[in-house]
């Protein structure tokens, strides 16, 4: 059995859906399949939009809205659409829309792009939403979790018939519901997850990540052109690599695949003769290349917290990290030297401001620390690849070739696992960086 994700934009015209169709025909031929889909490609951004405008009681805007998504989803379920007309005229008399309701809201755009594929799919498919698969989850609105025990027992109960009676279930991505039946969705990357926790009840012998791309590439193609493929990594190269943002998989829809050693192929939908790349327990043998990929996360700040009382002072880090965290802004890498005299952070620019205040008011003014140093205009350079596990003079190719380029770095991290080597430059030396590294390690 296969479980095959759509992505939005593989779903975006009739001509599209059609493209997609013949994929899962192709595949059961061979085997019995379930499908798992995303919105329509835009539809998500759009329920966003209707959701606020209903609240903010702009009728106008909420029926221009309708019209846009009733013409997009011809042919699909009125009872859906005329649910989701009642919703939002409720947001529109009440006045607010809170976590849950916004969940509500924009669950119809999976919820809609279900039964239309399997209509167009014909009568063997069957449409299900996440409530109705049984994706079970806690009632953290926006990002849900799903109950892993609860919904690997429900999705079996629920899907295991209609696929031994020869159905195509169809089932949404992303949408999920608590114990008392509330919708709740999954957050970014929910329909990857969706397919991987359906693959890992079901005991899939894969999932394929069905989207507008050829696999996971070894660099940006925007910054190298010809960047290689990766035709197969480890699910440790994979949790790396989507952490710094490669597009194809989100990581938490790895967790189900590792636990049951389901390998994750991402496929072009339009174009799968072409190749992909298979995630799995490990990583075909490559001597040819040192390390599988290098990756760029632009826009950052370096936020370095200094002073000569931090030295030899227990729990100076945690106090950091605990500030950071209350104040609720994720960590991207961290850098201390061995002196102790200063922690360096790396976050998202955007968040450096609300960063620097968080501390300045939990140890700068405490006198805790002497003060922080905030440098704007940053970006994180990655490389990747259980090639670099174990073997010598690494490092010194990294830092040798970005030297070469006339680049300076400004911190450095390296796990324990050797699995990766990341550091910061300024933003203008990003690109050259990472082409810098990709000729030296990768290509």
């Amino acid at each position: 059995m296969r479980v095959l994700k759509f992505g939005g934009s593989s779903l975006a015209t009739q001509e599209k859906r059609r493209t997609a169709e013949e994929l899962v025909r192709a595949c059961r031929r061979d085997e019995a399949v379930v499908v798992v889909v995303s919105a329509l490609d835009g539809m998500t951004e759009l329920l966003e939009e209707v959701g606020t405008a209903a609240a903010a009681g702009d009728r106008t805007c909420v029926h221009r809205f309708l019209a846009e998504i009733r013409e997009r989803h011809e042919g699909s379920d009125m009872a859906l659409l005329a649910e989701l007309e009642h919703v939002l005229f409720g947001l529109a008399a009440i006045g607010e829309i809170t976590p849950r309701t916004r969940d509500l809201v924009l669950s119809f755009g999976e919820r809609l792009s279900a039964p239309l594929f399997a209509a167009e799919l014909g009568p063997e498919a069957q449409a299900f939403d996440g409530k109705q698969a049984g994706i079970v989850t806690d009632e953290r609105w926006g990002e849900a979790s799903p109950l892993r025990e609860v919904t690997r027992f429900e999705v079996s109960r629920r899907l295991r018939p209609p696929l031994d009676a020869g159905r195509i279930p169809v089932v949404t991505g992303f949408v999920g519901a608590t114990q008392h039946g509330a919708y709740t969705t999954l957050g970014r990357g929910g329909s990857d997850f969706t397919a991987t926790l359906i693959g890992a009840a079901l005991g899939a012998a894969e999932v394929w990540l069905c989207s507008d791309v050829d696999g996971i590439k070894a660099a940006n193609p925007k910054i190298v052109p010809d960047a290689r493929r990766l035709d197969t990594i480890s699910f440790l190269e994979a949790l790396e690599i989507v952490q710094f943002g490669a597009k194809g998989i989100h990581p938490r829809a790895l967790e189900p695949a590792i636990e049951h050693n389901i390998p994750v192929r991402i496929v072009n939908t339009a174009h799968p003769d072409r190749g992909a790349t298979v995630i799995g327990a490990r990583r075909a043998s490559d001597d040819a290349h040192v390390a599988g990929s290098v990756h760029l996360v632009e826009d950052v700040a370096l936020l370095t917290v200094a002073g000569a009382a931090m030295v030899g002072r227990p729990g100076t880090a945690a106090r950091v990290f605990q500030t950071i965290a209350d104040a609720g802004i994720n960590i991207l890498m961290i850098s201390q030297s061995v002196s102790e005299a200063g922690i360096s952070i790396a976050l998202r620019r955007r968040q450096a401001d609300r960063a620097r205040a968080a501390l300045e008011g939990a140890l700068v003014r405490t006198g805790y620390v002497r003060g922080i140093i905030v440098e704007e205009d940053m970006s994180i350079i990655a490389i990747v690849g259980e090639g670099m596990r174990g073997t010598p003079g690494v490092a010194a190719r990294v830092f040798g070739a970005v030297a070469r380029a006339g680049i300076n770095v400004v911190a450095i991290a390296q796990g324990s696992s050797e699995l990766s080597i990341s550091f910061v430059v300024s933003a203008s030396q990003g690109h050259s960086a990472v082409r810098a590294l990709y000729a030296e390690l990768v290509s």
